[in-house]
């Protein structure tokens, strides 16, 4: 007899299953007690995990005291981005059905790389992109795939629209082929980091990327991408690829996408949004007017594991031509034998994205979709917006926190003494506003009872809170602000000894 040191009796798994759904659930239940951040130092983990150089274990260890141990671990030494006064980053608080659903796929383990190996999550796969697709006003026909996260969305979509608008073989002469152009991207200035990426990634280098110039809403200025567009024509360059965000990290502004969509027609551009963060608000009855140029882009990067609530990782590439995404990525070695019937042809996602091995990252998004609904969602999203704008008003209201922008569910703010108040905009006080802020957030993430993160905005640092989380009560919002001019208060007193 073979022996077999990770498997597991039915009855071992079962049980040591039950102690674990036992523990996640009482976890869950007492997370809004637990601090939203550990305060802790890389060393301290390393020590609680037996990391000071210790090698592979020999033997292995009882699996339920591994998992008590893992549980323990997680449980006291996390950052809680599901807690409800966790707003630093652009992470939803996960639907306890996606926690299911993945522990369902991982123990199946299906490969979505092809249809034979993963008959039925194929086709939860292709239900899922079409339905993250309607509920975002995208044509339920386009092409697309389930990924990581908003880079990897993003840079898919990329890569198909670059491989499109080349006017030569790129995939067999690369991106400076004979008789190539530069191709051009732009952006606003308030784009997230993915476009940078992807351009070196895919060959064509920082110089192709340009920045537009935003107006006093912090979303990007028609007037100055045209311009950019044209000078780059006369110079012999080729434009090829602009982004729309919708949502941006630092403030949830929303391009004027139907301006941008215009400007792509006339141009023969492809129009792409950045719908990472903000693209499911568009569901929203009262969705920002530009969310509804969504369905005009040629492709859309969506993260259900923002605001669809999803576990991570959940990215969505959506691109409008099935067919560009297909002969991005497509090729046919001949240790791959999926064709299946001419009739019935199956879909082989390892040819509509740059993995082969994939797993099955669509079943806790298709899960959470199915009970959430149009209608839950909608509720959801909506509440978040309302809470922000909540936060943001607890902030103008307070006579030491001054309130900066709010746009979608994303309010920025700082801490300014009442002494300061006149003085704000002098260059000295702005620098020591600057490392005020900066000190507080600091200490406000030590601390553990709120977490936020920063935008800087023409100079000023601000403190940033983004609400995507179905947990967060009003009393969150108010005693973000709260938290917020106490421990100021208290900085502000240690720091002007030092200033």
């Amino acid at each position: 007899m073979r022996e077999k040191p990770a498997e597991l009796s039915p009855e071992e798994f079962r049980a040591l299953g039950h102690d674990l759904v036992d523990r996640i659930a009482e976890f869950l239940r007492g997370l809004r007690e637990r601090p939203v951040a550990p305060d802790t130092t890389p060393a301290q983990i390393r020590s609680l995990i037996g990391g000071g150089g210790n090698g592979v274990p020999e033997r292995g260890e009882d699996p339920q005291a591994i998992l008590r141990n893992a549980a323990e671990l997680m449980f006291d030494h996390s950052t809680f981005n599901g807690h409800p006064r966790f707003f630093g980053y652009i992470t939803s608080s996960a639907s306890p059905i996606g926690a299911l659903a993945d522990l369902l796929a991982a123990s199946v383990n299906s490969n979505v790389g092809a249809w034979q190996l993963s008959p039925v999550a194929t086709e939860v796969e292709r239900q899922s992109v079409r339905w993250v697709a309607e509920l975002i006003g995208f044509p339920g026909d386009s092409g697309g795939i389930m990924v990581s996260g908003g880079n990897m969305a993003n840079m898919v979509c990329l890569m198909a629209a670059i491989r499109k608008k080349a006017g030569w073989n790129m995939r067999q002469s690369g991106a400076a082929g004979a008789p190539a152009k530069r191709l051009m991207l732009y952006a606003s200035v308030e784009v997230h980091t993915w476009l940078q990426k992807g351009a070196d990634l895919c060959g064509l280098g920082l110089d192709s990327v340009r920045a537009v110039a935003v107006d006093e809403s912090r979303a990007m200025r028609i007037d100055d991408l045209r311009r950019q567009i044209e000078a780059d024509r006369q110079a012999g360059l080729e434009p090829a690829f602009v982004v729309g965000t919708a949502g941006t990290v630092s403030t949830g502004a929303v391009d004027p996408l139907p301006e941008i969509a215009r400007l792509c027609a006339e141009e023969g551009l492809w129009f792409h949004v950045d719908g990472a963060y903000g693209a499911p608000a568009a569901m929203l009855p009262d969705a920002p007017a530009a969310l509804r140029a969504i369905g005009l882009a040629d492709s859309v990067a969506v993260d259900p594991h923002k605001w669809l609530y999803a576990p991570i990782e959940a990215g969505c590439s959506l691109v409008r031509d099935p067919k560009a995404l297909h002969d991005a990525f497509s090729f046919h070695p001949t240790y791959y034998q999926f064709d299946g019937s001419a009739e019935d042809p199956p879909t082989n996602f390892y040819e509509w994205g740059p993995q082969n091995t994939r797993g099955f990252r669509a079943l806790k998004v298709w899960a959470t979709i199915r009970q959430v609904g149009r209608e839950g969602y909608r509720r959801m999203i909506g509440d978040d917006i309302a809470l922000s704008r909540a936060m943001f008003d607890e902030a103008a209201k307070h006579p030491e926190i001054e309130a900066l922008t709010q746009s979608l569910s994303i309010a920025t703010f700082r801490f300014v003494p009442a002494d300061l108040g006149e003085d704000r905009g002098d260059a000295r006080a702005s620098e020591y506003l600057n490392q005020l802020n900066t000190e507080l957030l600091a200490r406000l993430q030590q601390a553990g009872h709120v977490y936020l993160s920063n935008a800087v905005l023409d100079g000023v640092f601000a403190l940033r809170a983004c609400i995507v989380n179905f947990r967060t009560e009003h009393e969150d919002v108010v005693r973000v602000i709260e938290e917020s001019a106490r421990v100021g208060a208290e900085l502000d007193r240690e720091l002007r000894v030092r200033f």
